[in-house]
């Protein structure tokens, strides 16, 4: 039987938030260039992660394949699948975004890329989606099913997504559009685990592919205007604007037939 209680559930992540500043701390004290301090301490902190889950899992929710119920083990086949279907999700998303800039005279095209830019945002977009979608969808996802229920665990997940990774400094309008569009987000990654019966896959290809394609877009291939309204591109982020909330409440209306299931305990 699982033995889980919310003082485990909150300071857990408290933990690794505290493996990530010290790690900052260590490292500033040290003379490290502040542009690297962020990176060069993720990977402490994902280290642990990745050491700690699973003895978790097995020692929390009673769980002897802690890889498989996080969604990270399954059928090649469908792992590969899943991951395929996640970037062609994002890759769809990203080209509603840029039509619509396109269309509103926002974006002109200024090709520069190259093999290091595109290595860069792959390293990136995989990295940083691994990362966040084992926390959130695969552990965080999980702990709040077995603490409230599936239903209110997507809501609560893709709330504290969105509230982690918002700016708070920015204007109220601002501030409002991208928590909304995290949030949308947020449950767009959870249904997508869902779609793919509990693989973690599908929501590393669509997180990952949003990241990924969007640096290379803005680093590589296009210029925005700067002018252009916050409320219609987002703030510096295009999930923050209404072209973004218009793409992923699509994605959600076709999610609808996994809105009211469960996560399998075992991937395919």
């Amino acid at each position: 039987m699982p033995r889980l209680n919310w003082w485990g559930t909150v300071l857990y992540p408290a933990a690794l938030v505290a493996v990530f500043l010290g790690g900052q701390l260590l490292l500033k004290a040290l003379g490290v260039p502040a542009a690297l301090l962020a990176s060069l301490a993720a990977l402490p902190a994902v280290a642990a992660l990745l050491l700690s889950l699973p003895v978790r899992l097995r020692r929390c929710w009673a769980e002897p394949q802690p890889w498989r119920r996080l969604g990270v083990v399954g059928g090649k086949a469908a792992v590969a699948k899943a991951l395929l279907r996640g970037v062609l999700k994002a890759i769809g998303l990203l080209a509603l975004v840029i039509a619509a800039l396109a269309l509103t005279g926002q974006l002109s095209w200024l090709p520069r890329l190259n093999a290091g830019l595109l290595l860069n945002a792959v390293a990136l977009g995989l990295g940083v989606a691994f990362a966040e979608e084992l926390l959130f969808r695969g552990w965080l996802l999980g702990e709040l099913s077995l603490l409230l229920g599936p239903q209110r665990a997507l809501w609560l997940q893709a709330a504290l997504f969105s509230l982690v990774h918002t700016r708070f400094n920015l204007p109220p309008i601002q501030l409002i559009g991208l928590l909304v569009g995290l949030l949308l987000l947020g449950l767009a990654l959870g249904l997508q685990r869902r779609a793919d019966g509990g693989l973690l896959w599908g929501a590393i290809g669509l997180h990952g592919g949003l990241v990924a394609g969007w640096f290379v877009l803005h680093q590589g291939l296009v210029a925005i205007n700067p002018s252009a309204p916050a409320w219609l591109i987002g703030p510096d982020n295009p999930i923050g604007g209404l072209i973004g909330w218009l793409g992923l409440a699509l994605l959600l209306l076709a999610r609808r037939p996994w809105w009211d299931e469960g996560i399998r305990t075992t991937p395919p």
